[in-house]
């Protein structure tokens, strides 16, 4: 049988995944990065049940589960009483309900985890995109340094920025939410005193854009920090932008005493904007499709944003796993699209809304859905 020429654009979460599942259908892949290298940035990253699923059925699971925490529930507290008003056994009971556990981990050992089974031969580091081009026999990218690829089929995996996106769509950039977000790692022998703090614990605050995330990470021995606030004044949206700790702590001050423990114990924080597009109508056109924050972006409320780039790629092998024709592949990139679009904007709007598993409710339509045994949707 023969085999599709297949171009990535972006090697990050989505990409990689994508790359290794796609080439395990038996298509040549190649990943293009903007990046010099695999560099050790970004935040730490939830991976609910459906997520490690689908690294499972790549082969990937064990090595992303070496230097991961496994949260023991996911737990919902409010901000000024400091009430559980919902919470989810995980770990091994998440395993028996879903079929894999909830693990947290940094974004870089996942990227580790993901380019230790990808060839990285098969990936071209600095390479930014500047220009797609698509015509009757492919598309070709068109790179900054000069260089070009031509491939059967293009798949943009490069984030909120996606030059693959704005070819489809025309040149638009993403929305400011009002929104930033702090980060901070602190030893957990330093909040020892904090109950659960071996869970997975979100603080609702008194409006949807202020929270608090808590969960474990490098097998237990750090808690990672992710706060929420309201915020018009700051919109740089780098991850490695440094921030002020006593900031930080200014606007949690009435937020529960246990709450306030976590915070103080933060000495290094980083700060950055949060930004958001609106979900797609359509995500493919001829030969060209995305797959994750090129196509639905998401507010971090519902952890989700690595899951669904996850499951995108992994979907999107399974609809091109028989496609050995470039005549095949719109139909299938239909199809893919198809399969894809009204959860992903569910789990898009529900983020932004944020109010999922506030007061309890089902995590099952997230945390039950298994991208190897949805069915394969047609465009006919």
């Amino acid at each position: 049988m023969s085999s599709l020429n297949i171009a990535i654009n972006g090697a990050g979460i989505g990409g990689l995944t994508a790359a290794i599942a796609l080439r395990q259908a038996g298509h040549q892949v190649t990943v293009f990065e903007q990046s010099k290298a695999f560099l050790r940035v970004g935040a730490d990253i939830n991976l609910t049940p459906n997520a490690v699923r689908a690294l499972d059925g790549l082969g990937v699971g064990p090595a992303v589960r070496i230097p991961a925490a496994r949260p023991t529930h996911r737990i919902s507290r409010l901000w000024n009483t400091g009430e559980e008003t919902s919470r989810l056994e995980m770990a091994d009971a998440a395993e028996s309900q879903y079929g894999a556990p909830q693990l947290t981990i940094h974004r870089a050992d996942l990227l580790a985890a993901l380019a230790e089974v990808f060839p990285l031969q098969n990936v071209q580091f600095a390479k930014r995109a500047e220009q797609v081009l698509q015509d009757a026999s492919g598309v070709e990218l068109r790179f900054k340094d000069g260089s070009h690829h031509r491939a059967d089929l293009l798949i943009g995996a490069d984030g909120i920025h996606s030059v693959v996106r704005n070819a489809l769509f025309g040149e638009e950039q993403p929305r400011f939410t009002g929104v930033v977000a702090y980060r901070a790692v602190v030893p957990a022998s330093r909040v020892a005193q904090v109950p659960n703090i071996q869970a997975f614990t979100k603080w609702w605050g008194p409006n949807p854009q202020s929270q608090i995330v808590t969960f474990p990470l490098n097998q237990g021995r750090d808690i990672f920090i992710f706060a929420t606030t309201a915020q018009d004044s700051w919109h740089l949206e780098s991850w490695t932008t440094a921030g002020d700790a006593a900031e930080l702590r200014s606007h949690y001050q009435d937020f529960h005493a246990d709450a306030r423990a976590l915070l103080d114990a933060c000495d290094d924080v980083l700060k950055t904007a949060l930004y958001e597009r609106d979900p797609l109508p359509y995500w493919s056109e001829g030969a060209i499709t995305l797959l994750g924050d090129a196509c639905h972006p998401m507010m971090p409320f519902m952890a989700q944003g690595a899951g669904q780039a996850i499951e995108d790629a992994v979907v999107l092998a399974r609809h091109l796993q028989n496609v050995n024709s470039p005549a095949q592949i719109a139909s299938a990139l239909q199809g893919y699209q198809l399969a894809r679009l009204e959860r992903t904007s569910q789990i898009q709007i529900g983020s932004r809304g944020n109010q999922w598993l506030k007061a309890g409710g089902n995590a099952d339509w997230v945390y039950g859905y298994d991208a190897w045994a949805v069915p394969t949707a047609s465009a006919a």
